[in-house]
């Protein structure tokens, strides 16, 4: 039994997608179709105990129809019948659909407004011992809505906490934490207001996902480059009467490492901006610019902010020239000691089970998995007939309805036995694409299953390139700073152990204790981008200071100076940004959690295993050898080769 469909229009995942994608090209003609206006709002009625719907419920359903009608459609409906198709009940009686058409609207926060009063409307109507589910695209797009719905501010207060905790526990003060809260607070709106006012003009899209993401990239880097400079600021307060002279000292020897990081982590997200997904060009924009600013505000208003504030601020720890250090004691004891499957279905996106999730599952119980989604195929009118003689001999296509047709294009709904988005209804789609390509080729295949497919593919294309890309950039900036050959590749090849560990430690996490069916498209890359850019800022801050102790120790002796000096600012960094990672697990959005534990499990190998053992090791074990050239030549002009 097949239900009737309802055209889609405007997904919110195609707009994303280059024009070149069939998805792209059949939103596009439905946009020219009669009744274009329109998405498919699936309204499931069934019984808690699953006893069969009987003819006095059908009949209250039946005629609560034009009261739903009307709450859905920004114009009366002429008739029940003729605007949703009547009633379609399962074979067993124990599932009745209502598919109701959900007027277009400006945006999706408008279509979404439209199901949530639907949902208000049928808690009133629905008969007696009979449950609703709304389901469909409408719904999923209102139930992801929700999602973000406060998000920002469950996030942002979620972030402070995890932020606060750590600062207080890494300087014991309980002044000190305030001053890097209270400016990098400061500037994560700032960029959130600057890249709201340019993503427009720039035609570039921000949505939930993109904001959240780098509204915690801006904290978590942000407080990282905090922990570099107060540490730094400390360390020449005891050294410095003149709190204003220690500030500029540290200011001097901490401005370009931050800078470097900045600048390549910056570099990395602005390649983003040349991807085909517009999603992921809304989240290089969106971070690139957070990044920009944290940075500015480190190194712009946090020394202001510390030198007003005075050395009290370190109180009851407060630093004292001539004061005797015993920080860095752990570290310099180390240093002398030294296959996953991608693609979640629509359903499995939320680690909650949302209405829209309900309704779909009692839907696919009664009816073809893949009745809440047709497959779309749009393909010229004059061919029509022999397009759908074509696709009802697939398999797999349990069902064909004719949707609107003009003189130019007209449409077939597809109903599968595939549940939407799963690796079947992606064989499908694929066999529907190429049986077309040979025998009516203006014929596009597209709907929600279809658009998460070209999705997948783009996005996957664009992984490859911009990691190539992005690596070369953390190579070329490695370069540059360090002026060396061997120490850049060795840190680089560090970096990328440790994303492979993370996401071998994720999987199994997600797997065997949250049980997590696969990785979202995308995760898999966002992963790499964030902990390769962040991971090479931990590089920076380890190796760029060898370059001052060289002046007054060998080679060895100088990366065991700069462990035992900067070990706990890069562990306490490194803790806290994972934390703060970690908060993306507060949203109910499988993706964000997955993004959030593996750069979370990523950051902690980096911070405690590679930085403080793997990196000093290597350097120890090569000596002059782990910066030739740069290096070697100052070694033999003035250092003693032990």
């Amino acid at each position: 039994m097949s239900m009737t469909s309802v055209p889609l229009a405007e997904p919110s995942t195609v707009s994303g997608l280059p024009h070149a994608a069939q998805s792209w090209i059949v939103d596009h003609r439905q946009s020219l179709l009669p009744r274009a206006a329109a998405q498919p709002a699936i309204v499931v009625y069934y019984r808690p105990d699953h006893r069969p719907l009987d003819a006095s419920v059908l009949s209250s359903v039946r005629a609560s129809i034009p009261r739903l009608v009307e709450t859905v459609s920004s114009t009366p409906p002429r008739s029940a019948s003729a605007a949703l198709g009547g009633v379609v009940v399962s074979r067993n009686n124990e599932v009745a659909v209502v598919t109701l058409a959900v007027s277009a609207a400006p945006s999706s926060n408008a279509v979404a407004n439209r199901v949530l009063a639907l949902r208000r409307s049928l808690a009133h109507l629905h008969p007696r011992g009979v449950e609703t589910a709304v389901t469909g695209g409408p719904a999923f797009t209102a139930d992801l809505g929700q999602v973000f719905n406060g998000a920002d501010t469950t996030l942002l207060l979620a972030t402070i906490i995890v932020a606060a905790a750590l600062l207080v526990l890494t300087y014991r003060s309980p002044v000190l934490w305030l001053i890097p809260l209270l400016v990098i607070g400061p500037a994560d709106q700032v960029a959130a207001m600057i890249a709201g006012h340019l993503a427009p003009h720039l035609g570039i899209r921000l949505d939930g996902s993109s904001t959240g993401i780098a509204e915690v990239l801006v904290f978590g880097a942000g407080t990282d480059y905090a922990l570099l400079l107060i540490a730094r600021y400390r360390d020449e307060l005891h050294h410095e009467v003149d709190r204003f002279r220690a500030m500029r000292r540290a200011l001097g020897r901490t401005a370009e490492s931050v800078l470097a990081s900045a600048t390549t982590v910056t570099v990395s997200l602005a390649l983003m901006l040349s991807a085909s997904v517009t999603s992921v060009r809304a989240l290089g924009f969106a971070s690139g610019i957070g990044i920009v600013v944290a940075a500015l505000f480190t190194l712009f208003v946090l020394p202001a902010a510390l030198v007003v504030a005075g050395r009290g601020a370190f109180w009851p720890l407060v630093p004292r020239v001539g004061d005797r250090r015993d920080a860095g004691r752990v570290f310099a004891r180390v240093g002398a000691g030294v296959g996953t499957r991608t693609g979640l279905s629509t359903t499995q996106r939320f680690t909650a089970r949302p209405e829209s999730v309900v309704g779909h599952e009692i839907l696919a119980s009664a009816f073809p998995a893949g009745s809440s989604e047709p497959v779309i195929v749009v393909a010229p009118t004059g061919s029509i007939d022999r397009t759908e003689t074509i696709v009802r001999a697939v398999p797999g296509v349990v069902g064909v309805s004719r949707g609107p047709a003009s003189a130019t294009w007209a449409e077939l709904d597809l109903t599968t036995d595939a549940a939407p988005s799963s690796p079947a209804s992606y064989t499908l789609i694929d066999g529907l694409r190429h049986r077309l390509a040979a025998t009516v080729p203006r014929a596009a295949v597209g709907g929600d299953s279809a658009t998460n497919l070209d999705l997948a593919h783009y996005l996957n294309r664009d992984a490859l390139r911009l990691a190539l890309l992005i690596l070369l950039v953390v190579v070329v900036v490695l370069l540059v700073l360090l002026r060396s050959l061997v120490a850049p590749l060795l840190l680089l090849g560090t970096v990328l152990s440790s994303y492979v560990a993370a996401m071998g430690i994720a999987w199994f996490i997600f797997r065997h204790n949250l049980g997590y069916p696969a990785l979202d498209t995308g995760t898999a890359f966002y992963a790499f981008l964030f902990l390769v850019a962040l991971g090479v800022d931990y590089n920076i801050f380890l190796t760029a200071r060898p370059k001052e102790e060289a002046e007054r120790a060998g080679p060895s002796a100088e990366m065991l100076a700069v462990l035992r000096s900067t070990g706990g600012v890069i562990t306490s960094a490194g803790v806290l940004l994972a934390s703060v990672f970690l908060v993306l697990g507060v949203l109910p959005l499988i993706t964000l959690t997955q993004v959030g534990v593996i750069v979370c499990t990523g950051v902690l190998l980096d911070t405690l295993l590679v930085r403080t053992i793997l990196v000093p090791a290597l350097a120890l074990a090569l000596g002059r050898w782990f910066w030739w050239p740069h290096r070697s030549a100052e070694v033999h002009e003035g250092e003693a080769v032990p």
